[in-house]
Order: structure tokens, then C-alpha cells, then sequence
């Protein structure tokens, strides 16, 4: 397919434009209303579409952001974003609702932010529950019982509730005996009926209807209660013992017996008031739990509910028997001011450990392999009230050499089912209390980033303790997380060091599997050298040849960083070196850019750890182009399978580099694999701002196509940018943005139409006229209108002009022989006393000096946007004349909005109480049918 292709300058200056932003939706909105002038409101169904579409306008082409300030547009979109221009939520949930944000930015200006709320609407089952009170009249002999049935359901738009007995709507006063009432404290959420001194035709069906009236198609919905003498609240039996202690292993089975209730409760089990183990059973009332672990011990309640009275629980205590944790420290004689165990004096082995049940732990002692009773000498405790649940002493008074041996400590259960736990002491002349040194090589530590450590502590003493690690210089966390580190061998190993794990760290004795006297401690460094961290890491330069440039590499931190040396290289060959003493940065310059100064200029600063690099890629390659969209670009041909399209950019940093010389311009079907490829050849510099314009035309409609343009200078190509051209043979224009789609207004006349919004419009000087939104409702959307208030005249005339829209011709000699239609439509408000005319024109490139009138309408259409739409059929390039006439006073403004030209005759035919005129001989036939009908009347009378 070959493109006919013309280029065409536009040397008006186009600037940079900050983002403007505009919130549209689609989807399944079942309502949207102003609130507050400033924001919108979008009411939707749960489990409908959410789609809400972010129109920006703004060149470069801003970049769009979607966020929301509490719960998630989608299920991971908190503290996230979506950075597209519609956001899509499929099958929405309540949790979704929320205030949702639009940002685009493009680096001009302030970023544009819009937002709309959205309200999603649900209804959920309603639930009844019944309680009663029995209270007992004094000095009298009879009870008077009150039951209370309440009805509640979830919802938004709050719900209102109504109440039926059988068939019988109940309402407050309609029967003596009922009373409905709403709690002052349930804000709404709930509704009362209460049945006083119940009575014999008390007991029959009720009916609660909850209702949101209908609002986004939502049906009420209803539950049946059947209340009779036989209704109670549920009962229940757990045939189990409280608590329950079992072996790791075991199956457990639980049964609980529904004993009374009516309706006939449900049951359910929980744990912890949480959900029971996943590999549990539960078959009608009995659970059953394989294999139990300690996981799996908790408290295990029964729940029956009904809806009448208080849900009934019974529970039981599952316990899991388990030791752990077997430690034991050695205590020297208190009484002397000494560490060591000498001959003559008292010391005290304590032993600890963890067990489940705690009542059912025993303690035995043994010496050398024998048992060992408590006697006046060895004294054995375990209930003592210094030390924490789970512990057993041996004092052993007047310590002799024939108590020198191994003591062991041997811990477990009652009822036995698990193993148990021994833990052996030394006691001897070798044992000696614990000393901490730290091999001199060791301290201070030096290692590289990245680099795994050993921090040693050597560890003398016996028995030999638990040794904790922990920072010296500040209250951080250990590389593990935690505050201490335990080490039973006395070292530190962390794998991975980094710099901010450099400090002073303390190696402490615990008193745990040693002796239970001051901790010993000692002190080392750590020292975490790492090369030299600098700025920028990378950066592209682009630059023209013959041109001087400077390049900077700055050193962030380093360590060590007294002596830094740097050299300058650029590809592989060295430009200069040097050292860093009290600067923190070096600098390179070049004074005249040639060609074999191209490419990736690198700064190595080095210290003993290694090297940080700043890489610099200098190039010529001129930067992307970016595509202008906020322009109409349809190019429409009297053909009926191609149409055309006006391709409009800027170029980016057009003197960044040398003259851009072309363009290579690519184009293809989207979805085909060949591109097509022409060169644009450019004459004269390209300024900055400046609107570079290509006309593509003999493109195959409906296929979208893609486009690629890359500019071209003496260096070579440069970026490139792409975009999708898409067939719609439609223009709209709500006058969203201040560039009015470039509509142009007609100097020639008295006055000017004016783009605004109701949300700023002064109307302290024309009330009763104009109007209070744009064509959507929306307070913040703009549209265009002429302000008739003084120093205006009557018959003063504005005249809006649309784009120029193009007609290619099937032959090189004029005209086509057959006209093609398009559809003219706008919307338009003429509200207020004195409004004047509105004019529609038709202007024609080949009818210089010459308007078509094509409609118009006069007076006051009432405080509502109407609709106009006109055939039109031009025969060359063309556009339309909105013409707005004052009338005899202030209360005459007169709006237009959504103005849309169509290929193809309008739909549906204009409204029959306007004016339309197709052409000069339309107006022709108008006057030769009222002629006759005047002439038809006469002959009648």
C-alpha cells in the first residue's frame, strides 16, 4: 500500500503545555452526582465493572497515575499504583469503594490531580435474632414475658427495614401489643419489634424485608422467623474431660450433643476462638484431630447458635505434654567473696527446663550413674520460690573431695508418653568459673563489604557457657534480627557484612550451662572497609560537535577515604589520573567535541576496598520526538475504504545536538511484521515549542496502523517514538482544555465566546440565565458561551470557528460528483429572558466570502442543554460557524457544548421545533410550501 504523504510546516510557536485532567466513566455506573462543586461521586453495584477513564491534555504527553488514599483498587494496589490511562476493577467489592485519584505530570508546572469517589452499593441477607426478658411485677403473682426480635443486615445506602406477621404489615401503633423501634446507639443499623406480655397470636411467622429502595437495580430481600411457645435458645453438652492431656501423637476426639433448642441450632468449632487445625475432622458433632502436636494444643469451645438468646459454648483446655530446654549453672558459696568452688564451702547446682503440663514434672538426681537422695549434706529442692516454675537445686553443704564426680539431673513426666531429658554436671577440682579474651588478631576486625566474619571470643573456664553477643556502640539489632545472638562456641559468624554492620560488638558469659556469678565480658571491633560510593552512576550526555562540555564524578562516602585516586578513561583509553585529598570530587573538560570524542567517558575513584565508577555516554543521537495529541488529526477523503490522519509532533531538545536534517518516518499495520519507510526531509532549524505537522493519507479504513518517527542528524539516527493512529471519522470537542481543540474565535465581530466551567463562574452580574453545568451534569467540566452583560449591545455577534476539515478529491480537477454527508451535532442552552439568536454556518474553502446558513434557533429554550444535529454536505475543505447574537439584555447568555462532526447522515433527525437548513435551496422549498399552504387556506375560505 503506498501513502501519499505532505509535509506541512506549522511555524506557530505550539509551547510546552503543564497536564490538564478530566475523569470520565464508563462501565456500570448507576449514578453520578456532584458534591461540593468539587468532586464527583460514581455509585456502583457491588460486583459490577468499575471503569473510569483519565483524559490529559498537555504536550510532552503527561504520564498518568492512578491511586487511591485507603483500601486498594485492586487487591494489591495499596501503596502501589496503575499507571495507565483507564482503570478497570472487574466484579467490584464493597472494600473497594473509596476516593480515587488521577495524576498526570509531564515535568511542566504542578502536577494535575483529579479525583472522584466511589460509592459501591450492596444489600446482604438480613438476619433475625430473638431474646426475651421475664420480669417479675412485685406484690403481684404473675410474670410478664417480652421477647425482642431484631433484624439487621449489612448495606449502603443504610437500609430501612419493615415488619410482617403472616400477611399482616406491622407498623408502630397498629397493635397495642408490638412496638418497632430503632436503638438511638445502632446509628440506623438495626430495627427492633418487641412483643409486650406475649400473647397467644403472638406466635405466628415474621417476616423482616430489608430495602435500599431499589437504588442501582439492588432487590429488597427478606427473612422468615417462625416464633412459637417451643422457641428457646440452644443447649449443649461436651462429653469430654476439662482439660485434656495427651501425647504428641494421639488422636483426639472431642463430642459435643445439641441438648435443646428450637429452631435446631448449627454447630461449630473453633480454637482460640479461631479456626481449628486444618487436618482436623469434623463429622455432624464430633471432631476429631489426628496426630496432635503441640501446635495444635489451645482452648477447644463449641458454639450452637440459633438467632434466639445468646449463642451456647462449652470448651476444654487441649494440653499437649513436651520438656524442653534442659539448662543448669553452678552456683559458688554466697557467702564468700569468690567465684571458685573450693573444698569446704557450699555450692549449689540448679537445673532447669520446660515442661507441659508443668504439675506433672519430677526431677531426679543421680551421682556418677547412681541415684542420689536428698540428705542433711545434699540438700534437693524443687519447689523453690527464688527461681523460676521448673527448676530443681542440689545444695551441697561442706563440699568434701569424695564429692567430686558427675551429677545428673534428670527431668520428666507423671504419666511418662515422651522421653526424658538428662543434663550432666562436672563438679571437680578442674571446675573453674569462666574467663573471656579476645585473640589480639581479631580485634580490631578488618573485612570487605560482602565479606563473611568470624568475631571470636576464646573461652576459659570450665564447664565452658553460653556466650551472648550483642552491639557495644548503640541499641540495634544483631545481623539475626535479635538483640543478643547466642553462641555456644564463643563465635560471631555473619555472612554478607555490610558497612552498616561495622561498630563495636560484646561478647558476655550467661549464666546458663555455666556459673551463675557476674558476667565476664569483653570488647572487639569491627571494621567493614568498602569502595568508594559516587554520583552520578550513569548519565547520558547529548551533545553537537565542536561544542565544549564538562564531565563531574563526585565521591558520596568511602571507607577508607583519607587518599582517594581517580583516572578518567574514555573507552579504553586513559585521559588522565590524580589523587582526591580534601576535595570530594574530580572534573574532566572538554573544550571541542570531535567525532572520536564519542562514546562512554568512565571515572574511576579507588580506595583499598575497590573502585566506584561514574560512566558518562556522550552522543550525538538527537532525542525522541514526542507526539502532540491534543489536536484533532482526522484528514477525511471521499473514499470509501481509506481515510487520512494529520501526524503532529515536537521535537525535544531540538539544539541539544546538530540541526536534525530529517525524519525517518515507519509505518504498519498493527499487527503485521513489514514497515514501510520514508525519509521527511527538514529544511530550516527546528526550535523548541515549534509544531511539526505530516499528513498521512491512503490508509485502509478500519485498520489501526502503527507509527515510528526518528530524527536524523550528521551523527546518525536518534531516538525513536511511536504511537497508534486509529480510524473513528469522528471529531469531538467538550472544551476540556485550553487549547479548545483549536477552535478559533472570528476578530471580525463585536465580541468573543468564553470557555468556562459552572464551579468558577461569577454569576453576580447575570442571574437567571446561563448554565449551571456542562452537558454531562459535571460542575467541573467546561464548555463555551457568550456573556451578554454590559458593555455588550443588542445584535453584537460572536462567531466561533471550528478546525479546518479536509476533503481529498478522487481527481486532480475539482470537485467529486457526489457530495459526501456528515453529521453536525452540539449541544446548546439558551436559558434567560433576553437571549438573542444562535446561528450555525457552513464555510467552504472554495466559497471564499461565502457562509451557508445551515440552523437557527431564537429565544429562551428553558434551564436545559438540548441537543442539534445537521446534515451537512461540503465539497471541499470546510468549517462550521457557531454565531451567537445578543438579545435585548443582560439575561441572554447562550451556551454550546459537545460539538461532534461525523462522517455519515445523523442518526435521528433534528428536534421539529428547530429551525434546519440544509442549503440556500432548502430554504427555497420551505417558502414554496408556505406559499401553497397559504394559497390552500384562501381557496378554503
Amino acid at each position: 500500500q503506498c501513502l501519499t504523504l505532505n509535509l506541512i510546516w506549522l511555524k506557530a510557536s505550539v509551547s510546552c503545555a503543564p497536564p490538564n485532567v478530566r475523569i470520565i466513566h464508563s462501565g456500570h455506573a448507576c449514578n453520578i452526582e456532584e458534591e461540593r462543586y468539587t468532586e464527583r461521586v460514581y455509585t456502583i453495584r457491588e460486583g459490577e465493572t468499575l471503569e473510569l477513564t483519565c483524559l490529559v491534555s498537555g504536550h510532552p504527553r503527561p504520564q498518568i497515575r492512578w491511586t487511591k488514599t485507603a483500601g486498594s483498587a485492586t487487591d494489591r494496589f495499596q501503596d502501589s499504583s496503575v499507571f495507565n490511562e483507564t482503570l478497570r476493577i472487574t466484579r467490584i467489592q464493597r472494600h473497594q469503594g473509596g476516593r480515587y485519584y488521577c495524576k498526570a505530570e509531564n515535568g511542566l508546572g504542578t502536577p494535575a490531580i483529579k479525583s472522584i469517589r466511589v460509592d459501591v452499593y450492596y444489600l446482604d441477607d438480613p438476619i433475625v435474632t430473638v431474646h426475651q426478658s421475664i420480669g417479675e411485677a412485685k406484690e403481684q403473682f404473675y410474670y410478664e414475658r417480652t421477647v425482642f426480635l431484631r433484624c439487621a443486615a449489612n448495606s449502603n445506602p443504610p437500609v430501612r427495614y419493615s415488619w410482617r406477621r403472616g400477611r399482616e404489615f406491622l407498623s408502630q401503633g397498629s397493635d397495642k401489643g408490638v412496638e418497632i423501634y430503632e436503638p438511638f446507639f445502632t446509628q440506623g443499623e438495626t430495627k427492633i419489634l418487641k412483643l409486650k406480655n406475649l400473647r397467644p397470636q403472638d406466635y405466628a411467622n415474621y417476616t423482616c424485608t430489608a430495602s435500599v429502595r431499589n437504588v442501582c437495580g439492588i432487590p429488597d430481600k427478606s427473612v422468615l422467623f417462625r416464633l412459637t411457645n417451643k422457641t428457646a435458645s440452644p443447649t449443649i453438652k461436651l462429653l469430654v474431660e476439662d482439660p485434656i492431656v495427651a501425647n504428641p501423637g494421639q488422636t483426639v476426639v472431642l463430642v459435643c450433643i445439641i441438648s435443646g433448642g428450637e429452631p435446631t441450632p448449627t454447630l461449630t468449632w473453633v480454637r482460640n476462638n479461631e479456626e481449628v487445625p486444618k487436618k482436623s475432622n469434623l463429622n455432624s458433632e464430633t471432631l476429631t484431630i489426628p496426630a496432635i502436636s503441640t501446635e495444635d494444643a489451645g482452648v477447644y469451645s463449641c458454639v450452637a447458635s440459633n438467632n434466639v438468646g445468646n449463642p451456647a459454648k462449652k470448651s476444654t483446655n487441649i494440653v499437649v505434654r513436651a520438656l524442653k530446654k534442659g539448662r543448669f549453672w553452678i552456683t559458688p558459696d554466697p557467702y564468700h567473696n569468690d567465684d571458685n568452688i573450693q573444698i569446704g564451702r557450699e555450692v549449689k547446682i540448679s537445673c532447669q527446663v520446660e515442661a507441659t503440663p508443668p504439675e506433672e514434672l519430677m526431677f531426679s538426681w543421680l551421682k556418677n550413674g547412681r541415684p542420689l537422695r536428698s540428705s542433711e549434706r545434699m540438700v534437693i529442692t524443687q519447689t523453690d520460690p527464688d527461681v523460676a516454675p521448673g527448676t530443681t537445686n542440689l545444695d551441697i553443704i561442706d563440699l568434701k573431695f569424695t564429692d567430686f564426680g558427675t551429677y545428673t539431673c534428670v527431668a520428666s513426666l507423671k504419666n511418662g508418653g515422651i522421653p526424658e531429658i538428662s543434663i550432666d554436671v562436672n563438679i571437680s577440682s578442674t571446675t573453674v568459673p569462666p574467663n573471656l579474651t579476645v585473640p589480639q588478631e581479631k580485634s580490631p576486625l578488618l573485612s570487605q563489604e560482602g565479606d563473611t566474619v568470624e568475631l571470636q571470643c576464646l573461652v576459659s573456664g570450665k564447664p565452658k557457657p553460653i556466650i551472648l553477643w550483642s552491639r557495644a556502640d548503640k541499641e540495634v539489632p544483631m545481623p539475626d534480627g535479635n538483640m543478643q545472638t547466642e553462641s555456644y562456641d564463643g563465635v560471631l559468624r555473619i555472612v554478607n557484612v555490610s558497612r552498616e554492620m561495622a561498630g563495636t560488638y560484646r561478647c558476655q558469659t550467661s549464666q546458663y550451662n555455666g556459673f551463675n556469678v557476674k558476667p565476664r565480658e569483653a570488647i572487639m571491633e569491627l571494621i567493614v572497609l568498602y569502595p568508594p560510593a559516587v554520583e552520578p552512576v550513569y548519565t547520558e550526555i547529548r551533545q553537537g560537535l565542536g561544542r565544549p562540555f564538562s564531565l563531574s564524578c563526585r565521591v558520596l562516602r568511602a571507607h577508607p577515604s583519607k587518599v582517594l585516586d581517580y583516572e578518567w578513561k574514555l573507552g579504553t583509553r586513559l585521559l588522565t589520573v590524580g589523587q582526591l585529598h580534601t576535595r570530594d570530587e574530580t572534573e574532566y573538560h572538554v573544550r571541542a567535541l570531535n567525532r572520536e570524542g564519542y562514546g562512554a567517558y568512565t571515572c574511576d575513584i579507588k580506595n583499598e576496598a575497590g573502585a566506584g565508577r561514574c560512566t558518562f555516554l556522550v552522543t550525538g543521537k538527537a532525542y525522541a520526538p514526542e507526539f502532540y495529541y491534543d489536536t484533532y488529526s482526522a484528514l477525511w477523503q471521499n473514499k470509501p475504504r481509506v481515510y487520512g490522519f494529520k501526524l503532529q509532533w515536537t521535537q525535544m531538545n531540538p539544539n541539544a545536538v546538530d540541526r536534525i536534517m530529517a525524519y525517518r518516518l515507519g509505518i504498519k499495520q498493527t499487527g503485521h511484521q513489514r514497515w514501510w519507510e520514508q525519509e521527511i526531509p527538514i529544511e530550516d532549524n527546528i526550535q523548541k515549542g515549534e509544531l511539526l505537522t505530516y499528513n498521512l493519507t491512503e490508509l485502509i479504513k478500519p485498520e489501526a496502523y502503527q507509527v515510528r518517527l526518528r530524527p536524523i542528524t550528521r551523527f546518525g539516527e536518534g531516538d525513536s517514538t511511536e504511537r497508534i493512529i486509529r480510524y473513528t471519522g469522528k471529531f469531538h470537542c467538550g472544551f476540556e482544555e485550553d487549547t479548545i481543540c483549536m477552535f478559533i474565535q472570528d476578530k471580525t465581530e463585536e465580541f468573543d465566546w468564553t470557555r468556562h466551567s459552572a464551579a468558577t463562574r461569577d454569576t453576580k452580574y447575570t442571574p437567571n440565565t446561563g448554565p449551571s453545568s456542562d452537558r454531562t451534569g459535571s460542575k467541573q467540566g467546561f464548555y463555551m458561551y457568550i456573556e451578554t452583560s454590559r458593555p455588550r449591545l443588542e445584535g453584537d455577534k460572536a462567531r466561533l470557528l471550528t478546525p479546518s476539515f479536509s476533503i481529498a478529491p478522487k481527481n486532480p480537477y475539482g470537485n467529486v460528483a457526489t457530495n459526501p454527508t456528515y453529521c453536525f451535532s452540539f449541544y446548546y442552552h439558551m436559558y434567560g429572558k433576553h437571549i438573542g439568536t444562535l446561528n450555525v454556518y457552513l464555510r467552504q474553502k472554495s466559497q471564499t466570502g461565502q457562509d451557508t446558513s445551515v440552523w437557527t434557533l431564537s429565544g429562551n429554550q428553558g434551564d436545559r442543554w438540548r441537543q442539534a444535529r445537521i446534515n451537512i454536505n461540503p465539497t471541499s475543505s470546510f468549517q462550521m460557524v457557531l454565531e451567537g447574537i445578543r438579545g435585548s439584555g443582560i439575561e441572554g447568555d447562550i451556551a454550546v457544548d459537545d460539538v461532534t462532526i461525523e462522517e455519515g447522515e445523523c442518526r435521528d433527525p433534528p428536534p421539529s421545533n428547530i429551525r434546519s437548513l440544509a442549503s440556500p435551496a432548502a430554504v427555497h422549498i420551505w417558502q414554496l410550501w408556505l406559499t401553497l399552504l397559504l394559497v390552500l387556506v384562501g381557496l378554503r375560505r
